[in-house]
């Protein structure tokens, strides 16, 4: 089996990289990337854990469609994770997000539909195409996207659906990843927290602290991706979730983890939206994932710190 992660030196993508080349049954892997996120220690921080010689990199964009066409070639599964993700700037530049997730993902559909390899293809999409909801949210849900970078999101989707009649596809609509990684995102919330709480004793709360937010942590998010590859699900949208969690919830485990621990709120006053998913899952119904506690993961998170914060 030959496959295709676009994205593939991004946070997630990274980390699945490594967990595909442990496969028996997973022959070659390409990574393809622009590197938008400076993401270098991607190919000196694996090279020590992936043995083996499957993996390959190919540097290009999502739109340039003859490149695209070239590193299909052979391709039997495609992962694409490539997307313009910095959220807290969504609404400045719509353009961007416009052309790399929507366009970009079409770029790569339509070279899809062109190749004949290419059996399975999974998109990670994201749960912030529910918009707002005070209520747990599920499949059937009507997307109502309220930002640039969550209505490209959506766009993109159609394209993926499209293929849905003609080989295994699947649009996994993705909570708030956290978790250690080789190419970790720090602007990821929980991850931000556990950065700040660690090394600078202080953190931020945006808004009064009690907005819900639905996560996953990465081991679960990677483990349900390798299983995508052979699953008997059926083709369709997903939603990828695992706990709804309340800011203020997050805070209370910090603080058993850092008694010392300082925090403040920016904005207080502000009523921040809440999104919550239903965590009975559809695709765990194909490969169950056990529950975890939040407090053993932050806890085995910490521990992965290379050293501690200021005396």
């Amino acid at each position: 089996m030959k496959v295709l992660i676009t994205g593939g030196a991004g946070y997630i993508g990274a980390e699945l990289v490594y967990e595909l080349s442990k496969k028996e049954d997973v022959t070659s892997i390409v990574v393809f990337d622009n590197l938008c996120r400076e993401n270098y220690n991607f190919f000196t921080s694996l090279s020590h854990k992936i043995t083996n010689k499957k993996v390959s990199f190919e540097f290009g964009e999502l739109l340039d469609s003859r490149k695209i066409r070239k590193v299909l070639e052979g391709v039997n599964v495609v992962y694409h994770l490539a997307a313009k993700v910095s959220k807290p700037f969504s609404n400045i530049d719509s353009h961007i997000y416009e052309q790399i997730n929507h366009w970009g993902t079409a770029e790569l559909v339509y070279a899809v539909e062109e190749t004949k390899s290419v059996t399975r293809f999974v998109y990670m999409g994201c749960a912030s195409v529910y918009g707002k909801s005070k209520n747990e949210v599920d499949e059937t849900a009507e997307p109502d996207p309220s930002n640039h970078y969550s209505i490209s999101k959506y766009r993109a989707e159609g394209h993926i659906t499209r293929l849905m009649d003609k080989m295994e596809a699947y649009v996994i609509r993705c909570g708030k990843v956290y978790g250690p990684s080789t190419t970790i995102r720090f602007d990821s919330i929980i991850n931000r927290y556990m950065f700040d709480a660690h090394f600078n004793g202080r953190i931020q709360i945006h808004g009064s602290g009690k907005q819900v937010r639905s996560f996953i942590h990465i081991t679960k998010t990677i483990s349900a991706l390798v299983e995508l590859r052979l699953s008997k699900a059926p083709s369709g949208i997903y939603n990828l979730s695992d706990k709804n969690i309340e800011v203020l919830g997050i805070i209370d485990v910090l603080k058993e983890l850092y008694p010392e621990m300082e925090y403040i709120f920016i904005n207080q006053h502000l009523e921040m939206s809440d999104l919550k998913i239903n965590p009975s899952l559809k695709l765990f119904k194909y490969f169950p994932i056990p529950p975890t506690d939040l407090k053993q993961e932050l806890l085995e998170f910490k521990n992965r710190f290379s050293f501690s914060g200021p005396v």
